[in-house]
């Protein structure tokens, strides 16, 4: 089970030989996530998510968030979606830093690589949601 004052969590995979890691640090009950990983692992985009009750249905809970992207990069989109998949499963408010990159990626490459990063995010949700009683 994660706890908001545990120590960090990490899950990685392996793509083109490089690593892709996602880990998350509890800050009280929010979160700080890192996505980084490829040949040069960096800072390209970071996004905040909120989370709120859903407009179509306050008893479902929903996710906003805002990104900023460095020039010339293209995480924006996917620390977007993965911030707000976290925040809406999770409830907690979530700060995604994201940063991976290849040399001469082919489409199926990246679409590969953004499955990938969807894996680790859900793994990462499974492991901080409460364990139901045995």
């Amino acid at each position: 089970m994660a706890t908001t004052d545990g120590p960090a969590l990490r899950f990685s995979e392996t793509f083109r030989g490089a690593e892709i890691a996602i880990e998350a640090l509890a800050m009280g009950e929010d979160l700080a996530v890192a996505l980084s990983g490829g040949e040069r692992p960096h800072i390209g985009a970071v996004a905040l998510a909120e989370p709120h009750p859903g407009l179509d249905d306050p008893g479902r809970t929903s996710a906003t968030a805002s990104t900023i992207a460095r020039l010339g990069h293209r995480e924006d989109l996917l620390a977007r979606g993965l911030s707000i998949r976290i925040a809406a499963a999770t409830g907690r408010v979530v700060v995604l830093a994201c940063g991976i990159h290849y040399d001469d990626l082919a489409t199926q490459e990246i679409d590969a690589v953004t499955a990938l990063a969807g894996r680790l995010t859900e793994r990462l949700i499974l492991a901080l949601r409460p364990q139901a009683p045995r």
